[in-house]
């Protein structure tokens, strides 16, 4: 008898029909980034993080894998995943009213204007 192995690597869908119950959206592409980056690095750092309490659509790893796709398409460059990365783990956003980090800012919102379709069309954000 032959095993159907592709049942076990299929990729998990975080679409919203498949939500977790009592799971909330993120509100933006931001938020979302921002918990994301927040959770890899407690986990970097090994630390065991109880969260807020709110129950999310998602695994911050489907949340890199969307990113890493926009990325192979050509949606964004590495400079965007670089400065996504950057200010994420700041956990801030750049502040287009410094001059010195106008040209992030700008960089900043043009990779999270990207990342917004495909995170809605998951359920991640609302």
């Amino acid at each position: 008898m032959k095993a159907n192995f592709a049942l076990y690597l299929a990729p998990r869908s975080t679409g919203a029909r498949l939500r977790p119950h009592g799971a909330t959206p993120f509100r933006s592409a931001e938020q979302a980034w921002h918990w994301t980056m927040a959770a890899l690095i407690a986990r970097r750092d090994s630390v065991s993080r109880s969260g807020t309490g709110v129950a999310r659509p998602c695994d911050p790893d489907d949340i890199i894998r969307s990113v890493d796709r926009l990325y192979r398409n050509g949606r964004i460059q590495l400079h965007h995943a670089r400065i996504l990365k950057v200010w994420g783990e700041r956990q801030a956003a750049p502040d287009e009213r410094y001059p010195a980090e106008r040209g992030e800012a700008l960089v900043w919102r043009e990779a999270l204007y990207q990342m917004e379709a495909p995170l809605r069309r998951k359920g991640i954000i609302s």
